[in-house]
């Protein structure tokens, strides 16, 4: 056995015994296939950016991990892919969502500057390509399915006179980028972005950039060791990763000192409010559902956090929401009246108990908006909820 081999076989073994059950059968499968082969794994060329041998064999072993043979990880990607191949609104969300969000939200973001997920990229992509050294400035969106967010965000940096960037889709799904190239020739920004179609479970830079963005993308991602040491291979020494996303329990089901509480203000929902419009159920109790069952929906969304400060350094944090998300997302925010009392006054309680149960730190937030750095940066996050505090201790309750 070579030892270009047997070093692979090490890394797998070591691979294996930090990594979650659900994933040891594959790692054993791939770890029997290399003992029994007499050829060297052949891999896609090194990109320049990549620092060492390290780096490498890293990338190595998450390939090894995350099998595209293997039939489960098959059947997920399978999975995802009917999901989001021919959904045009992924981001399309119940009218009580935006009342909540402009009444609560809104007034924090306004507080660094902008109002909104795109306005927030846009300020920070600018930012980014002020300290790039190249004179066009070259970013990538992880995960951008239609990439609706990416010609948004496009048009807002045109039009705040930026016009020498590029913006890569990484994605998935061919159905989805051709719906972004349509979409960014409509609105004029065609020579600004770029698409890419490939799996971000198993992605290796071929270049540098000057920010990463990650638009609700990064709680369906299997492989986020894999994925956050290429972002951070690949991110200029000045760039910024930026990300909106969701840092909540696996499958985005309930802790359960949130389930407790959801249970509890459930009962106080009109009978015809508890009907599941997504799965298509009456639920008089509430059900908690594991997402991440078939596809990849919040399939490692709690390890978002934990993995992300082990690599970066945040320079803005802003962590909110937890028992209300149930009431205000798409399976049952659509029953609400955005005009009816009863309603917004529910919705108030529920932020109201959120905002004391996270100061208190009985709850950790379920959604973050974060801008991360190589080097430790000042960090501005309201509410003192920081990076740390935010990440959810199994022992804790």
């Amino acid at each position: 056995m070579s030892q270009s081999l047997g070093l692979r076989i090490w890394l797998l073994r070591f691979a294996r015994q930090h990594m979650p059950n659900w994933l040891r059968p594959t790692a054993r499968r791939v770890r029997a296939y290399l003992r029994s082969s007499s050829k060297p794994i052949a891999h896609p060329s090194v990109p320049e950016t990549r620092a060492s041998d390290a780096t490498d064999a890293a990338y190595d072993a998450a390939d090894a991990a995350y099998d595209p043979a293997d039939a489960a990880y098959q059947g997920k990607l399978a999975a995802e892919r009917a999901t989001f191949d021919s959904q045009i609104n992924v981001h399309e969300l119940p009218e009580i969502f935006h009342y909540w969000s402009n009444k609560f939200l809104r007034p924090v973001l306004e507080q660094y500057g902008f109002s909104n997920p795109d306005q927030f990229f846009a300020k920070y992509l600018a930012e980014a390509a002020q300290a790039t050294q190249s004179g066009s400035a070259r970013f990538l969106s992880i995960g951008s399915g239609n990439c609706d967010s990416e010609v948004r965000i496009a048009v807002l940096l045109r039009q705040a006179g930026r016009t020498d960037f590029t913006i890569e889709c990484l994605e998935l799904s061919p159905p989805m980028l051709q719906r972004g190239r349509e979409d960014a020739l409509s609105q004029g920004v065609a020579q600004n972005l770029i698409f890419t179609a490939a799996d971000f479970n198993r992605w290796r830079p071929s270049g540098q950039y000057d920010a990463v963005m990650a638009n609700q993308s990064l709680h369906h991602v299997l492989a986020l060791e894999h994925l956050f040491d290429a972002v951070k291979t690949a991110l200029a020494p000045k760039g910024l990763f930026i990300t909106s996303d969701m840092i909540g329990r696996n499958g985005h089901e309930r802790w359960p000192e949130a389930k407790q509480i959801v249970e509890e203000f459930w009962q106080e929902l009109p009978v015809s409010y508890r009907y599941n419009l997504q799965l298509q159920r009456q639920e008089t109790q509430f059900q908690d559902w594991n997402c991440a069952q078939d596809g990849f929906e919040g399939i490692r969304a709690q390890d978002v956090l934990p993995e992300l400060l082990k690599r970066f350094h945040c320079k803005l944090f802003i962590a909110f929401s937890n028992i209300i998300d149930p009431f205000i997302d798409r399976s049952f925010g659509h029953h609400f009246d955005a005009n009816a009392a009863w309603d917004r006054d529910f919705v108030d309680r529920l932020h109201a108990y959120d905002e004391a149960a996270l100061s208190q730190g009985t709850l950790t937030p379920t959604h973050l908006m974060a801008v991360m750095c190589h080097e430790p940066s000042v960090l501005q996050s309201p509410r003192n909820l920081l990076p740390e505090r935010c990440v959810r201790r199994p022992q804790v309750r």
